[in-house]
C-alpha cells in the first residue's frame, strides 16, 4: 500500500513534473499570497515524499493546485475524512444554541439505498431493521431532490427554552424561506411554528410573536427560561421555521442542569 507521500511522487511524475517546477510553483502561488507558507522548498518535497512528513495544510494547499486535485482527496490519503464530519461531531457537547454549518462541508453522505419490501412509511417501525443496504452517495446528486433553502441548527445541552417537547443536544432542520412571524390559533403546542432565532447572545428555538419591532420568544411553558422582548431584526432576526428535529430521548442530560419542572409535579 503506497504511503500518502509516495501517492503524491506518483501523481508528480505522472504529470511530467519535476522536484524543481513544484519548487518554482509553489513559489508563485505564495508570491501571489503574500505567504512564504505556500512555499514547497525542494529538500521539504523530497521529505514529504520519501520520510513521511506531513505537509503543512498551506503547502498541502499548494499540491493540491499544482496537481489538479481536489484538497480532499490529498486529505484523505493522510487520514482526514471530511465525510465523517457529522459521525464525530457528536463527541463534543456545546452548551449554547448554534448554526451547524460544519455539515455542510459533506461531499457524500451514506443513506438507505435498498429498504426491506415490507417497510411502510406509514406505520411507526424499527427502521435500521427496514435497511436493507447503505451506499455512499454524492451530495451533488441530492442537490436535485432539494426545493428550498434549508439551514441546520443544534439545540445547545445547556438551552432548555423549548424543553421538553425540544430536547437539548437537538439538531434541527429549519426552513429559512419560513422566516415571516405567523400568528394563529393552534390546536395543540405541536401546530404551534417553532422559529430558529439568532441574537446577539446566540441562538436559540422558540415560539414568536411580533408587534411593530417587538419581538417576543415565548419559551415552553415548562421550561425554566423567561419570556423575552428583543428588538426586530437589530436584536434578534429569525432565521426560519423549525421543520425537522433529530434528538436522542435517552442520555441527552446532565443532572447539574436539567430544570425542575413548573406547573406540575415531576414525573416518577
Amino acid at each position: 500500500m503506497h504511503t500518502p507521500g509516495h501517492q503524491l511522487r506518483i501523481l508528480r511524475e505522472q504529470l511530467g513534473l519535476t522536484m524543481r517546477d513544484v519548487e518554482v510553483a509553489s513559489s508563485r502561488i505564495a508570491s501571489k499570497h503574500s505567504n512564504d507558507d505556500f512555499s514547497v522548498a525542494l529538500s521539504r518535497l523530497s521529505d514529504i515524499e520519501t520520510k513521511g512528513i506531513v505537509p503543512s495544510i498551506y503547502r498541502l494547499y499548494s499540491l493540491a493546485v499544482i496537481y489538479r486535485r481536489d484538497m480532499r482527496e490529498l486529505l484523505g490519503w493522510y487520514g482526514i475524512d471530511l465525510n465523517e464530519v457529522a459521525g464525530d461531531v457528536g463527541v463534543v457537547d456545546l452548551r449554547k444554541s448554534h448554526r451547524a454549518e460544519l455539515m455542510l462541508g459533506a461531499s457524500a453522505v451514506r443513506v438507505p439505498v435498498r429498504m426491506d419490501p415490507a417497510f411502510d412509511p406509514k406505520r411507526s417501525a424499527n427502521l435500521g431493521r427496514m435497511i436493507e443496504q447503505w451506499g455512499v452517495v454524492p451530495m451533488a446528486y441530492l442537490a436535485q431532490f432539494a426545493s428550498r433553502n434549508y439551514t441546520y441548527g443544534y439545540v445547545g445541552t445547556e438551552d432548555f427554552t423549548m424543553y421538553p417537547i425540544l430536547l437539548p443536544g437537538s439538531f434541527v432542520q429549519v426552513d429559512e424561506a419560513r422566516n415571516k412571524v405567523t400568528s394563529g390559533m393552534w390546536r395543540s403546542e405541536f401546530e404551534r411554528p417553532i422559529y430558529f432565532v439568532e441574537t446577539r447572545h446566540g441562538h436559540t428555538c422558540c415560539w414568536c410573536s411580533l408587534k411593530g419591532e417587538q419581538l417576543t420568544l415565548h419559551p415552553h411553558p415548562l421550561s425554566p427560561q423567561p419570556v423575552r422582548i428583543l428588538r426586530h431584526p437589530q436584536e434578534a432576526e429569525v432565521i426560519g421555521q423549525v421543520v425537522g428535529v433529530a434528538m436522542r430521548l435517552a442520555d441527552w442530560y446532565d443532572s447539574e442542569h436539567v430544570p425542575e419542572p413548573k406547573g406540575r409535579a415531576a414525573l416518577n
